[in-house]
């Protein structure tokens, strides 16, 4: 078989296994959350910070920005809830879907088919739905890390292909190449958490001196940058159809990243600086999937910081741009939603904490 139908094939099936994997433990964890999900989820009409919280939650359980930004929607779109209480919940979003890169960062390559053996065991055996929908969360846990194993033995030849390495090296100068590359492999992939595990796998290839990464911390931060731009593509498909609401909450979700995108690109220099400062200290190939995902997370949260205060200033926005009289709203506010308004109104946002 030809080399590069081999890796093709390679990259495609360890994605593949991935994928399945990831949705298989958000099922899982789904499953066995039951009620504490709604309850989490229930907690959005106090204040925009536990908004937030609630996001990030609710997407660590999902594993998936995308699926909890739809979920989102459909309720705005139903009139469950209303843009201003949706807005913190999408911006939580995008901090909780950062635990998969952080999972990803750890060395668990000696205990992946124990995994795999504990969880179906554990299903198998099990009579009790609980143990059951446990065993295969911990089975899917195990098959992520496969297909990330899949995807590095594969792509190892790629560390050494002059193509491949000079377009490694034209990412590195040009950041706006490396967003257009995030951006384009997110929107194939439609999961940026993928995308940014096999720039995770990659990165810790070794480039042609055997000892730093092939790509480098700065070259990888314009590529993270445009995953996060590309995973807003799924939000926006999911809105079509639906209420002006539903669509200005997907359009904050693509507004959100696109801002980060354009903010951090100008700061690639003192954001890596910083993010080597914070992570741990090793060999740049041993380190560099956790200094991503340190990049990914401090990304999500410094950009949450900055436009949680201006909650209402976005929802201005994205109706500026949206127009027209809100439909699919849930008939009469409630006093919680109204409260919620007024202290997006007056900045009293650390309310009830």
């Amino acid at each position: 078989m030809n080399e590069n139908v081999r890796i093709l094939f390679g990259l495609f099936g360890g994605l593949s296994i991935f994928l399945y994997g990831m949705n298989m433990m958000s099922d899982g964890l789904q499953k066995a959350a039951g009620q504490r999900l709604k309850s989490i989820i229930s907690l959005i009409t106090q204040n925009p910070v536990q908004g937030v919280l609630a996001g990030a939650v609710t997407c660590a359980v999902l594993q998936s920005s995308s699926a909890a930004t739809v979920m989102v929607i459909g309720f705005v779109s139903s009139g469950v809830m209303e843009l201003p209480q949706a807005i913190p919940i999408i911006l939580g979003t995008n901090i909780g879907t950062t635990m998969t890169a952080q999972i990803i960062a750890f060395k668990i390559t000696d205990y992946i088919y124990l995994l795999i053996f504990i969880g179906f065991l554990l299903s198998f055996i099990s009579k009790k739905e609980k143990i059951i929908n446990i065993g295969h969360t911990i089975f899917a846990f195990g098959l992520l890390f496969e297909g990330m194993e899949i995807v590095g033995g594969v792509m190892e030849p790629l560390a050494e292909n002059p193509f491949f390495i000079d377009l490694m090296e034209r990412v590195a100068e040009m950041p706006v190449l490396g967003v257009a590359v995030g951006v384009f492999m997110t929107m194939v992939v439609q999961s940026s958490s993928a995308t940014i595990a096999v720039l995770q796998n990659f990165a810790s290839r070794a480039g042609a001196d055997g000892v730093s990464s092939i790509i480098g911390l700065s070259g990888a931060l314009p590529v993270l940058f445009g995953d996060n731009i590309g995973t807003t593509v799924t939000a926006l498909f999911a809105s079509i159809g639906q209420s002006r609401e539903a669509k200005r909450a997907a359009l904050a979700h693509c507004i959100f990243n696109i801002s980060g995108a354009f903010l951090f690109i100008w700061f690639i220099g003192p954001y890596s600086a910083f993010i080597r400062f914070i992570s741990p200290k090793g060999n740049e190939t041993d380190v560099i999937s956790r200094q991503i995902a340190n990049a990914h997370t401090g990304f999500n949260l410094i950009m949450t910081i900055l436009w949680l205060p201006f909650t209402a200033a976005l929802v201005k926005i994205v109706t500026i741009l949206v127009p027209g009289s809100s439909s699919g709203s849930a008939s009469g506010s409630s006093s919680d939603t109204n409260t919620f308004q007024k202290r997006l109104k007056t900045g009293r946002f650390y309310d009830r904490l």
